[in-house]
């Protein structure tokens, strides 16, 4: 059974709902009927799409979307940029739409290098500076998709960071991606961690990966490979220079404060120390805003993600050496060919065709 399933992060480290999500314990029990009316409408509102009584929008271009079926991050921004530079190896020209979660802008934004992280999200901003490809964000994804669309008329292949939920939305194909959670205790918010019910079967185009050492689920899927590309100091990493093993190398022995505002800092701590670095693990709450520096001043050297530096200029640093460790994040070859299976073999050259808007119902 799913619920089942082994999770290999240490459950003490994790917030007090999150470990109730990973058993069917006394609070995810008292939970449970509020599961119930969640999963109720929930389906409500799927039948309403299925039968026509709410309506999937059309696109002139095919769209992927990629999301996972749980509360919090499973590796879903890894696994967009990996899409993006996929498609862009097969002569597509992508770009990027996304909700922009926990931005204070209720608007649609074009994201570009100096929209603030304040308008745009932390990680829509991140998408922007190392794909260098368009980014809208909004909480109507289809109102974000015509808007790129409208704003950048090359792009002929859309990625919808999340969004496997909202069905106005059409898509192409979707990557639902599971990370060593898999589907917790199997049960619906609040009582489990799953924003619908984990479908018996991959859904019609769909394809599954596994952001994690092994299948976490029950369904059939293919597994990410993922390590640190290495590090670069953030003034460089702003002006896109690539990340290198051999700095990573040079830090070793090195005293170190790792900072992470991620879902599961756990993980960049644990890669870190994998790699040979000592490192004093400093977790902050999932996008934080890095208003202050939250390490000590005058500390030597702090080395953090993506996520991280995209909401730190290099002249906020001071005389603190700033490193960022980017992830090198690769599908399984089998998704990724699985996932063009589901595609036009070759870039679009005309909007005239609606062709590409199925039905964004996961569990059909």
């Amino acid at each position: 059974m799913a619920h089942a399933e082994a999770v290999t992060a240490p459950a003490q480290r994790l917030p007090t709902l999150e470990r109730a999500w990973l058993s069917r314990g006394p609070l995810a029990v008292a939970l449970l009927p509020l599961a119930v009316l969640f999963g109720a409408l929930g389906a409500l509102r799927r039948a309403m799409y299925r039968f026509g009584w709410l309506r999937t929008h059309a696109l002139p271009v095919p769209v992927v979307v990629v999301g996972n079926l749980i509360a919090g991050g499973a590796g879903k921004t890894p696994t967009v940029m990996a899409v993006v530079v996929a498609l862009r190896a097969r002569g597509f020209r992508p770009g990027v739409i996304s909700r922009g979660y926990g931005r204070r802008d209720s608007g649609l934004v074009d994201v570009t290098p100096l929209t603030p992280v304040a308008r745009s999200g932390d990680e829509p901003l991140l998408l922007h500076t190392r794909l260098r490809v368009p980014v809208v964000v909004g909480r109507d994804r289809v109102a974000a998709a015509r808007e790129l669309l409208r704003l950048h008329p090359a792009v002929d292949v859309l990625v919808s960071d999340d969004g496997l939920q909202h069905l106005p939305l059409p898509r192409s194909a979707q990557v639902l991606v599971f990370d060593e959670r898999g589907a917790g205790n199997g049960w619906l918010l609040p009582a489990g961690p799953l924003r619908e019910p984990l479908p018996a079967h991959v859904p019609p185009r769909t394809v599954v990966l596994y952001n994690a050492g092994r299948p976490s689920t029950a369904l059939p899927g293919g597994i990410a490979q993922r390590e640190l590309g290495g590090v670069v100091e953030l003034h460089d990493w702003w002006s896109g220079r690539p990340a290198s093993r051999e700095a990573l190398q040079n830090l070793i022995g090195r005293p170190l404060v790792a900072a992470a505002g991620t879902a599961r800092p756990g993980r960049f701590f644990e890669m870190l120390q994998s790699a040979g670095l000592s490192v004093r693990p400093l977790p902050l709450p999932d996008h934080h805003d890095y208003a202050t520096l939250p390490w000590p001043a005058g500390t030597p050297d702090v080395i953090v993600t993506e996520k991280d530096a995209v909401k730190l200029t290099p002249d906020r640093a001071g005389p603190t050496r700033v490193w960022v460790a980017p992830l090198d994040f690769r599908m399984d070859a089998a998704v990724e060919q699985s996932l063009f299976d589901l595609l036009p073999s070759r870039p679009r050259t005309s909007r005239g065709d609606d062709s590409h808007a199925p039905s964004g119902d996961l569990t059909g």
